[in-house]
């Protein structure tokens, strides 16, 4: 073996604990970029003996006498690739100059991935806090002690209790800052927070003697952050003392946030109130959403981290879990990446499992986020840079690993296992399996309407129950308006008076000279006269069809008043069924597709438990998409599947009209099973089911993806 290369002279080993076995851990730090490298208690024991030998041999030999250790040239070569690799030995030989030249050419980023890189992720250095910290310190001292965390836990106890006595109150009050300016309250109220969060980092590491030179905004995919530097924390040995550090911060924002659920109890209403809930909400709902998940390089990773002592948990857990899933699919039979007890290798498999799932759902978030920020066009290409960067880049370089090492796939039980799994998930793709087509509906009876009343008035007469048989114009209820009475009774008077002065016109010079205009006066009274009258005639509630009453309003008794537009009766004519489905626009080009040769039949199958599934024929499918849902029961302001945008009404009496947000084509079907009319009290909402042309899903989510790009790229 070669010569060993030195150590460059300013690096430190550390002591950092012991491992899950009891075996010591030491850390080397690199003052030059401030980093720190975890090694184990023989990579110590080489190293610290490293500089005084520089030869393999003589390594070896003083390990293996002075040490329980058995080392060989396969460790001091391993050692020596990690030194280069890392810039952590004094190399001046020409070789190793350029191989580092190419290195630094390799990992410089330039145009596309550059702009990639530094728009995903930066950081912005703002202060230099040390100075802040000295003088703050000595108020923070009283702060870290057994008895403020036990007065910390007592006052979060106290502000639970007071919040669930009027949480009501408390959750109402999110209302009242759905504007613009509760959302710069709320950014205000966060921003607050967030720098006492830092500052718990910062204060606490000063108080062990690490230092802090920056804080400052890291940004991530255009979301702004604060961030405070503790890297010198792993200077420490005590690993209680950086389990302290990176919980700090959530101690920090829980203390302000008890702190200001507890005010805004007490506090009468006002601007102080408004803050206090403020402060209280936004760290309350940071905190748990986000400061202490694991998945992410947030406190709760480093927490984590430090409770298990196993520093570079993600990077360490992905390892595993990569070796672990190549050994399963293709058992390339290589050593395990660390040697590791049977316990934490499945936490590693599963905790690597967990965080890439998670990461995938929260970059798939902050892609569309990303996309509604925009305008369309550059939404759309900032979140295709998003799903490719974080989703399918680490996919396909897995592939490529793959790919790169075929040679060493051989045939054996997992190459054949993995095989078959290749084979169903291409016919899941590409087979056209998916024959069988659903929709949401709704079914009503054949002939059926409800009642409504058109004025608010009180009811004065109820003929009717519910459950009774009615007949085509029968009166149902009668109701009575006051205000409409006393407006018609003026408007006779009126009208009274404008006739007998026209019929006297001819006979006082004084009428005579008001000439036509008089004419056009007694003709106006007398239309309102005939307008009130009819909405008079109005509250005389008949039956528009004939029927069975099959729902009545529980406020429909004498001497009740009635809102406006308020449902009395739904009569249906029980001889039948009919119903409305509403297809996207890709499965109605499908269901055209098919229906050249027939119309298939359908099957309804109701949300409302206890009643049995509904065979329909099939009506009609419209060429036009539907601008405006007619099916409350399917909009999702009212807990439908369909989502719709509300836009209000030209005519006041009228309910404000459902915009689908995408593009619905309704579809009638009728002729459904009659023996289930009897069940049928109102209308009901469910599924409908029937064949279509089949499809497989690739061809699916290309159309898809076509589809959106078209509509939302303005095109």
């Amino acid at each position: 073996m070669p010569n060993l290369h030195p150590l460059r002279p300013e690096l430190q080993l550390l002591p950092a604990g012991s491992d899950e076995t009891g075996a010591p851990l030491y850390r080397l730090y690199d003052p030059a970029i401030h980093r720190f490298y975890q090694i184990t208690w023989p990579t110590f024991e080489i190293l610290s003996r490293w500089q005084n030998w520089l030869d393999a041999d003589a390594i070896i030999s003083a390990v293996n006498q002075e040490t329980t250790l058995e080392i060989s040239q396969d460790d001091i070569q391993a050692i020596q690739r990690f030194l280069v690799t890392h810039n952590l030995a004094r190399i001046q030989s020409p070789q190793h100059t350029d191989y580092f030249t190419q290195v630094n050419k390799h990992q410089q980023k330039k145009g596309i991935a550059w702009l990639i890189k530094n728009y995903l992720f930066f950081r912005v250095p703002l202060i230099k806090p040390e100075p802040i910290l000295k003088f703050l310190l000595p108020f923070f001292n009283h702060l870290l002690t057994p008895a403020a965390g036990k007065i910390l836990i007592a006052l979060t106890l106290i502000a639970l209790y007071l919040i669930s006595r009027q949480w009501e109150q408390f959750t109402h009050t999110f209302s009242h800052y759905t504007n613009w300016q509760g959302i710069v309250a709320l950014g205000g109220a966060l921003l607050f927070a967030k720098i006492f969060h830092e500052f718990g980092h910062a204060l606490t590491a000063y108080k062990y003697g690490c230092r802090v030179p920056t804080m400052g905004v890291a940004v991530m995919v255009l979301v702004p952050v604060l961030f405070t530097d503790t890297n010198d924390a792993w200077r420490l040995s005590n690993s209680k003392q950086r389990f302290h550090i990176a919980a700090a911060g959530i101690a920090a924002e829980l203390t302000l946030a008890v702190l200001a659920s507890i005010a805004w109890y007490f506090l009468p209403e006002g601007p102080f109130k408004a803050c206090a809930f403020l402060l209280a909400t936004s760290t309350w709902l940071i905190t748990i959403a986000i400061n202490a998940s694991p998945f992410m390089r947030f406190d709760g990773y480093f927490l984590l981290a430090d409770y298990l002592n196993t520093p570079n948990l993600h990077e360490r857990s992905f390892a595993v879990a990569l070796w672990w899933l190549r050994e399963k699919l293709f058992a390339f039979n290589e050593p395990i990446p660390e040697q590791l007890s049977p316990s934490r290798k499945r936490f590693f498999i599963a905790f690597a499992t967990a965080t890439l799932l998670y990461r995938a759902l929260l970059f798939l978030g902050i892609a569309f986020l990303v996309y509604g920020v925009f305008f369309k066009l550059l939404g759309i290409v900032l979140m295709l840079v998003e799903l490719g960067w974080f989703i399918a880049y680490p996919v396909k370089k897995e592939v490529a690993q793959w790919w790169q090492r075929r040679k060493q796939i051989k045939f054996n039980s997992a190459t054949a296992r993995t095989a078959v799994l290749a084979c169903l998930l291409c016919s899941i793709f590409i087979i056209p399996w998916q024959g069988r087509m659903s929709a949401p509906a709704v079914v009503m009876a054949e002939q059926a309407q409800g009642i409504y009343n058109r004025f608010p008035a009180q009811v004065m007469q109820i003929n009717v129950n519910e459950g009774d048989w009615v007949n085509a114009g029968q009166t149902l209820v009668l109701l009575v308006n006051p205000k409409l009475t006393f407006n018609l009774q003026q408007a006779q008077v009126q009208e009274q008076n404008l006739r007998w002065q026209l019929n006297q016109q001819g006979f006082a010079s004084e009428l005579f000279a008001a000439g036509p205009a008089l004419q056009q006066h007694w003709q106006a009274a007398a239309a309102r006269v005939l307008a009130l009258q009819e909405q008079i005639n109005q509250l005389t509630i008949t039956a528009p069809i004939s029927g069975r009453l099959v729902a009545k309003n529980n406020s429909l008794v004498n001497g009740a008043w009635l809102a406006q537009s308020e449902q009395l009766f739904y009569i249906a004519n029980q001889q039948g069924l009919k119903g409305e489905a509403y297809l996207t626009e890709n499965d109605a080009r499908r269901v055209h597709a098919h229906q050249s040769t027939t119309n298939p039949s359908i099957r309804f199958i109701a949300n409302q438990p206890g009643l049995a599934a509904v065979n329909c024929q099939w009506q009609e499918l419209e060429n036009q998409n539907t601008h405006k849902l007619q099916q409350p029961l399917l909009a999702s302001t009212y807990g439908g599947p369909i989502a719709v945008q509300t836009q209000a009404a030209t005519n006041p009496n009228e309910a404000p009209a459902l915009i689908p947000n995408t593009s619905q084509f309704r579809l009638r079907f009728t002729a459904c099973a009659a023996d289930q009319a009897n069940n049928l009290s109102q209308e009901i909402a469910g599924v409908i089911w029937f064949n279509t042309q089949p499809q497989n899903l690739i061809q699916k989510a290309l159309r898809q993806m076509v589809a959106v790009w078209v509509r939302e790229s303005g095109f």
